[in-house]
């Protein structure tokens, strides 16, 4: 489990559209990684929709932002063109960087137990370092709130 104040766990995974992409070459901008269920349900539609138009925001205060779910490249492909979406989005098919933030967990819905990603977003300093977790995220108001948290560093 991570927490905030330890070095954010370093990875490599492919992106939509673009070369693969390592935490650890990224330091010295801050990072917002946005870990989201599946692409194409109306909560991470949302989410990657407000991500997109806040984009430019975002890049002005000093971050880069990057989605991730286990979704293949190609449905990231697919739900990128469907949406118009701006937002990177990195496969973690294994999963791996999923256990390494914490966020694959035990889901409960409907009064049926499932493994699958809590929506969390991370939000990792310029030092490399993560700044601040918001865990089980509700969509409304999120991506506003992680903006100022980012100008806030």
């Amino acid at each position: 489990m991570i927490e905030v104040s330890v070095t954010a766990p370093d990875f490599t995974l492919p992106q939509d559209g673009g070369d693969d992409v390592t935490l650890s070459a990224l330091q010295g901008s801050s990072v917002i990684l946005f870990f989201y269920p599946r692409d194409d349900t109306p909560g991470c539609t949302k989410e990657s929709i407000g991500f997109s138009e806040s984009l430019q925001e975002f890049a002005d205060a000093g971050a880069q932002v990057f989605g991730i779910s286990k979704d293949s490249l190609t449905k990231h492909g697919k739900f990128t063109t469907k949406h118009s979406l701006t937002v990177p989005l990195l496969s973690d098919e294994h999963g791996s960087v999923c256990e390494d933030y914490g966020v694959w967990n035990e889901k409960n819905m409907y009064g049926k137990t499932d493994m699958g990603i809590e929506r969390t977003t991370v939000l990792i300093g310029a030092d490399g370092k993560i700044a601040q977790i918001w865990a089980k995220v509700k969509v409304p108001g999120h991506v506003e709130e992680v903006l100022e948290a980012v100008k806030s560093l």
